[in-house]
């Protein structure tokens, strides 16, 4: 047995290593979320109100049609490229392609005129006639670029990716909306980006695997889609979940409104980028691990990167619930205001979202499971969020989804414990956690009563530089404590034992 475990450590790379990787993928992310986060603050700016809730429907009915389309096909290659020779690994890729241009037509006569059953909030966006169609099919296609280098532990060539498509993607669309100040240029550039990502798609398999067969072998491609499946279906159940309230602002209030609601919910994206940064790096070691049967390694490779995600999450999380309106008038200008409290309510629906266990579940093969949780909470959630947006407005449709975030960490924290036998207690780091999120409420308590006591006439530019330079002063300097001690523990730990 420890020959087996020290045959899975050699093949694991150090935790310094995943470090570094995990950063590396984590700063392009960033940045990627950055130039997303910048290009609504310029399109708000040139769009009209009507013209910006199109755009940012267009993007609701993308991330809908992409939650079905990819069914994990793309996810599925972190559990067999590990495993597989070149040969083979160049097959299961161009599986996953031909799967996914077959579901990308499906996902492109859903937004076109073709479509009987498109709704009627869509129905403003027909007049770009193909443009749309067009970009909803490539998108699909071209989604397999956004992770395969990572699963392929090349991160070089991921970072270089994706800084250089989202510098590409905000400069283009942004230069676009200043100059016509209409959506559909915006379009026509947008699909002229996802030409462009087509054709890196093509250099990297090219350069890295070659362009020739075999492309298709039924027997593998069985294979593939059964232990795909599972985690399609859950992971479209639970995107279509995450989506769902947005669904519901859309269908009972206006444009207008609709767009300050998914205004809100792009916080989501931050706590994503963190997840997904860290995740998708220590992936392909815990699947390593998993396969050589160390499940204790892999459970403490989860362990830590939760822990690395809190550790920047957390402030940024009580920062954005703090000052939400200052965050939405600068940001969105003050037309966007109602986004506000909307923000306020993910804010502590999306701090549950920290503790990442799809990782486990996903090497586990529990996808049965998986969408079972998400299947419920599905259902459960699109009624609670249509009740409460009826009484309490706008805030209220994003009831379902924060509620049903809670209840799906604890069920699912259950199952992973009796599945594996590892107490709850010792599934996470759950004291470091906890401190994490007190410092951060903390040190957003204290810059909240500090700006309000001291800047309360002032702007909302001067309210968050004051905000951030308080706020990173006083959660780093916690921190810092918090490292001192850890110091102070270990050196008096030792010398006890050394007097032993």
């Amino acid at each position: 047995m420890n020959s087996d475990r020290g045959a899975s450590s050699e093949a694991v790379p150090n935790l310094h290593r995943l470090r570094w990787r995990a950063l590396s993928v984590g700063g392009a992310n960033a940045f990627e979320y950055a130039m997303q986060f910048l290009l609504p603050v310029v399109l708000a700016r040139c769009l009209d109100v009507l013209a910006f809730g199109h755009y940012r429907l267009l993007w609701l009915a993308v991330g809908t049609v992409m939650a079905v389309a990819s069914f994990a096909m793309a996810h599925s290659l972190y559990y067999f490229l590990p495993r597989s020779d070149r040969v083979t690994k160049r097959l299961y890729i161009n599986q996953t392609l031909l799967f996914l241009t077959f579901t990308g037509l499906i996902s492109g006569w859903a937004v076109s005129s073709w479509n009987p059953w498109l709704p009627g909030t869509m129905h403003g966006l027909l007049e770009h006639g193909t443009t749309v169609p067009a970009f909803v099919v490539l998108w699909v296609i071209a989604s397999v670029l956004d992770s395969l280098p990572t699963v392929e532990e090349r991160v070089i060539w991921q970072v270089n990716v994706t800084v250089g498509l989202a510098s590409l993607r905000a400069a283009a669309l942004s230069l676009a909306a200043i100059l016509t100040r209409e959506l559909g240029p915006v379009l026509l550039v947008l699909l002229g980006f996802v030409v462009l990502k087509i054709a890196l798609l093509l250099v990297y398999l090219a350069r890295h695997h070659g362009l020739g067969g075999p492309i298709l072998r039924l027997r593998r491609f069985r294979e593939q889609v059964r232990y795909a499946a599972p985690f399609g279906a859950a992971g479209a159940i639970y995107d279509l979940r995450t989506r769902a309230d947005q669904w519901v602002a859309a269908a009972l209030f206006p444009l207008g409104l609709f767009a300050s609601f998914s205004i809100a919910a792009i916080l989501g994206t931050l706590i994503a980028l963190f997840r997904k940064s860290v995740s998708s790096v220590f992936l392909p070691s815990m699947s390593r691990l998993q396969a050589a049967g160390d499940l204790p390694g892999m459970l403490e490779l989860n362990s830590r990167a939760n822990v690395m995600v809190a550790a920047l999450a957390c402030p940024l999380a009580a920062f954005a619930f703090v000052f939400a309106e200052e965050v939405v008038t600068i940001v969105y200008t003050a037309a966007y205001i109602d986004a506000a409290p909307v923000m306020r309510i993910y804010v502590v629906g999306l701090m549950a979202l920290i503790v990442e266990l799809a990782s486990i579940t996903f090497l586990l093969r529990r996808g049965p499971f998986v969408m079972g949780v998400n299947l419920i909470a599905l259902v459960c959630a699109v009624p609670i969020s249509w009740i409460a947006a009826q009484h309490f407005g706008l805030a209220g449709a994003a009831a379902g989804s924060v509620i049903m975030i809670y209840l799906d960490r604890i069920v699912t924290l259950r199952y992973i414990t009796r599945l594996t036998g590892v107490p709850l207690r010792r599934l996470q780091d759950w004291r470091t956690l906890g401190t994490f999120t007190l410092f951060a409420a903390l040190a957003a308590t204290l810059t909240w009563w500090t700006v309000c006591h001291y800047f309360i006439v002032s702007g909302p530019f001067a309210r968050i530089a004051a905000g951030t330079a308080i706020m990173a002063a006083t959660y780093g300097l916690l921190m810092q404590l918090l490292l001192s001690a850890g110091r102070n523990w270990l050196a008096v730990a030792g010398d006890a034992r050394h007097g032993e």
